[in-house]
């Protein structure tokens, strides 16, 4: 039987305790693993526009000896140098952003060359590391030139054993060049690509003028330049973006136009893309937008990219018009995308936003440095070099001397000390020297100097150079001489290369000690790096956005638009209908199902907004040229195609308006006589789901709107035959969701059918057409109608009897306009006004269109006359 062991009744865990707040250590440790994740992953530098990851990658290609001039390495080989010495994330991290690096439609100037299969713009992945080949592209040595020169600070690498470059000397801002996309803890970077050529442009204004503004730099480098190529629409955002830190800029896809079947039909080629935007899921986006009837016209879409280039073929329909279809597809897909620009970098270690000019400023400062630090480590190695060719010169000029003591010294030890101890004769170092301005020039950084001995000459006068002691460096290089050396023909040239080094020694202290000569060896090297590397600019600069303006490259043309009943909707030039007499049977305006008829029929230009009001009281807002061009036989296309229609709302009234201004109102007549105004600025802005026109009470519906200003004056008319006249102004304006006052008294059973808005001039010159449903009516002077208060029944306007029918509409006409009758059965009769003879209020009128059996007349509109105003009788 087991006993447990007991336990002493107290124990000590711990002598000393700590307390510890918990928020306060939590605060502590987030803060340092998001500063661990901003500097050390997810941050470019603003200086070589690199973050660790890449500057890590080319530096172990450069430890690797994998020159672009030399033969491919496997991606593998160099994942694995990455990971093992200096950036222990994953493989597929580091090799992620290999592979980034050697796409040229990620980068603007792609800073390894590849081999193999790297992805496509179509989102295919890479081949595996261990298929693929890279090496660096010459554009990288750029980034890593004079690495081995200490232009760069070194830091010790995750475990301390190897030792890794902080920045990259960089003689080329690859920070705008290619730009940089991250997300850190807290905050993000997403910085465009631009044109070398410009950047560098930009680069040497401010090298030259540091008071430069950044609207100076814009003009040098006025927007990003996408490797993909495209239009950038609008410098607005682009400017924005270079002023502040942030902004937006526009891109579209490059397109063209090509003819098919001889003309009769058009297809749009895609020949560039938006950077960024996957060519695979934008024609996957096209094809379900034709499919789901939401992009119409299109008949036949197929990707004709090959190795020249991209080529998306979109076929459209006969008499489907392609700026239209363009303006479209602009709109719904990622055809036109944006790019969120947000310049944020490592400046001094600290991650900042910054503005063009800073990142510029950032840069040169970087290179400045650079070369500074090169000049020094030069003159450092040239005052070395310098200092062992002064101890050849001594020994060549003792020659003799040098060797006999060589040969009886007993060891090399010996004969060092007894070098060191002697002093010797240097005429020729002498003179050397005496040829320089500031003899400090030969003093060497970090090597034991040479001691020269002054001794008075001859005639007691000033001292000059005339002996020297060699130095411990001196004195072993001369013991390392070769016998061949010591040549006459290479004595000559030990005196000619200690010359040489004492000129560069000349011109490195005259770089270091002149500013302005600094900026000349910047200026030349980002001169050279253009020659080298620019390229001209791919994405085409579109100054406005209203340069390309789909609009401005459509024609304008009157159009008559139809809506039927069961919501199709469409718009025929004008021109398709014959001016007709008075009784002319009519040509076929739209093809109706059974049970639907036009409901709508009004002319606009192809330029004008159209304000569609439903049955709910809400607008939504559609351009004439944006809807369906069919023939007169065709039904259309379902409204709800166009516009983001909620169940059992349907289009009730359509207001063609050219532009929105607080000077004119909208005025609604609704079926029970309410009438209401609402300034038209109220509507200029709709949104994609609609807003809110006029709040309807139940039971009641829109019957019309119309524009008016205060003077104009509004006649409503009633289904029995009555009109009531009142002048606009007597109705107060109120605010979109109102639901107004009472316009015209009705009778139990009575509704009112239209509204017309005229102006004072109209009233006095122009006519009114009233129009029954069994196809009669007559034109009366609207000075007939008695201007009144509103809230009354109104006068008599057409006799309602079994002949007539009900007023069904009416419309206001002068002479020489025309008249548009339109049946339920969809045919439509065009005839001149003054076809039709005026008569009186209290009158029948007269036949206007002979109607089939069982068909009544649903709507009427004038319009007006065009050049060949008469016509003929007859059928369609």
């Amino acid at each position: 039987r087991f006993t447990p062991p007991q336990m002493p009744q107290q124990v000590d865990f711990a002598r000393d305790l700590a307390t510890v707040s918990l928020t306060e250590r939590m605060q502590g440790a987030y803060l340092d693993y998001a500063m661990s994740v901003i500097v050390g992953r997810a941050l470019p530098d603003v200086r070589d526009g690199l973050k660790p990851v890449h500057r890590r990658i080319l530096y172990a290609m450069h430890e690797a000896g994998n020159d672009w001039n030399k033969p491919f390495k496997k991606s593998a080989r160099i994942v694995g140098d990455v990971l093992g010495k200096y950036h222990p994330h994953g493989g597929e991290a580091v090799y992620d952003a290999l592979v980034r690096m050697a796409q040229p439609f990620s980068m603007r100037l792609p800073l390894v060359d590849g081999q193999g299969n790297f992805g496509s713009i179509d989102g295919d992945n890479p081949a595996a590391m261990r298929y693929t080949e890279v090496r660096m592209a010459r554009a990288a040595h750029a980034l890593l030139e004079d690495i081995d020169k200490d232009t760069v600070d070194f830091a010790p690498n995750y475990d301390g054993a190897e030792t890794e470059p902080v920045v990259l000397p960089a003689r080329f801002p690859a920070l705008l060049v290619n730009g940089g996309a991250g997300i850190a803890v807290g905050m993000a970077t997403n910085i465009p690509p631009h044109n070398l050529g410009e950047v560098i442009d930009a680069c040497l204004l401010l090298l030259k003028n540091p008071d430069a503004t950044i609207d100076d730099l814009i003009k040098k480098m006025p927007a990003p330049d996408f490797p993909t190529g495209g239009f950038i629409h609008g410098v607005a955002g682009a400017r924005a973006a270079y002023q502040t830190g942030n902004g937006r800029v526009v891109m579209r896809a490059r397109t063209h136009f090509e003819e098919l079947d001889k003309g009769n039909r058009t297809a749009i080629i895609i020949d560039e893309l938006p950077y960024q935007v996957n060519k695979s899921t934008l024609i996957e986006r096209i094809a379900d937008l034709s499919r789901d009837k939401k992009l119409e016209g299109i008949s036949d879409l197929r990707d004709e990219s090959d190795r020249e280039g991209i080529r998306v073929v979109i076929e459209l329909r006969r008499g489907q018009n392609a700026e239209v279809t363009l303006n479209r597809l602009y709109k719904e897909t990622q055809m036109q995308d944006n790019f969120s620009v947000n310049m944020v970098a490592l400046a001094d270690g600290v991650p900042r936003s910054m503005n063009l000019r800073e990142i510029l400023r950032h840069f040169l400062d970087h290179r400045r440095e650079v070369v500074v630090k090169r000049a020094l480590f030069d003159l450092e190695k040239a005052r070395a070099r310098a200092h062992l060719l002064e101890g050849y010169a001594v020994a060549v000029a003792n020659m003799d001397e040098v060797v006999d003591l060589i040969k009886k010294s007993p060891s090399p030890a010996a004969a060092e000390e007894q070098l060191l101890a002697k002093v010797w004769k240097a005429q020729a170092v002498a003179d050397m020297l005496a040829k320089l301005d500031d003899p400090t020039l030969m003093r060497p950084m970090n090597a034991e100097a040479g001691r020269g001995v002054l001794c008075a000459d001859e005639k007691g006068g000033a001292k000059k150079l005339t002996h020297y002691r060699l130095s411990s460096a001196q004195a072993k290089a001369i013991l390392e001489l070769r016998l061949s050396r010591l040549t006459a023909m290479e004595r000559e040239k030990i005196l000619a290369d200690y010359a040489e080094i004492v000129g560069k020694i000349a011109e490195l202290l005259s770089l270091l000690s002149d500013p302005e000569k600094i900026k000349a060896v910047i200026q030349s090297e980002l001169d050279l790096a253009r020659k080298m590397f620019a390229t001209p600019r791919r994405s085409e600069i579109v100054e406005d956005a209203s340069d390309i303006d789909i609009e401005s490259l459509i024609v304008e043309e009157e159009m008559a638009v139809t809506f039927s009943n069961s919501g199709y909707v469409k718009r025929q030039p004008i021109s398709d209908y014959r001016a007709q007499r008075r009784g002319g049977r009519g040509k076929q305006a739209a093809g109706t199902r059974e049970n639907d008829f036009i409901k709508n029929l009004f002319v606009a230009s192809t330029h004008d907004y159209l304000l569609i009001f439903t049955n709910r009281g809400r607008v939504y807002w559609k351009k004439v040229y944006e809807l369906p061009l069919a023939s007169r036989i065709s039904r259309g296309r379902p409204i709800v195609n166009l516009l983001p229609l909620a169940e059992h709302e349907h289009v009730h009234t359509v207001l063609a308006v050219r532009e929105f201004d607080d000077k004119r109102s909208v005025v609604f007549g609704t079926a029970k006589g309410t009438v209401k105004r609402t300034v038209l600025s109220a509507y200029s802005k709709p949104r994609n789901s609609g807003i809110i026109a006029i709040t309807l009470e139940e039971g009641d519906s829109l019957i019309n709107a119309a524009l008016t200003s205060d003077d104009d004056s509004l006649i409503m008319f009633s289904d029995a035959g009555r009109a009531a006249h009142f002048k606009s102004g007597k109705v107060r304006a109120t605010g979109r969701s109102a639901r107004g006052v009472r316009g015209m008294k009705l009778k139990d059973g009575q509704k009112v059918v239209s509204l017309l808005a005229l102006t004072p001039q109209e009233a006095k010159d122009k006519a009114i057409l009233i129009a029954s449903e069994k196809g009669r009516g007559k034109r009366t002077a609207a000075g007939e109608f008695a201007i009144k208060g509103r809230g009354v029944q109104g006068v008599l306007a057409l006799k309602v009897n079994d002949k007539n029918g009900k007023v069904v509409g009416a419309a206001v006409a002068g002479e020489g306009d025309e008249l548009m009758l339109i049946t339920d059965a969809g045919v439509m009769v065009r005839t001149a006004m003054d076809k039709i003879r005026q008569m009186g209020r209290n009158t029948q009128g007269v036949s206007l269109i002979r109607l089939d059996e069982g068909s009544r007349l649903s709507s009427v509109a004038s319009i007006e006359a065009d050049e060949n105003g008469q016509g003929e009788d007859g059928a369609a």
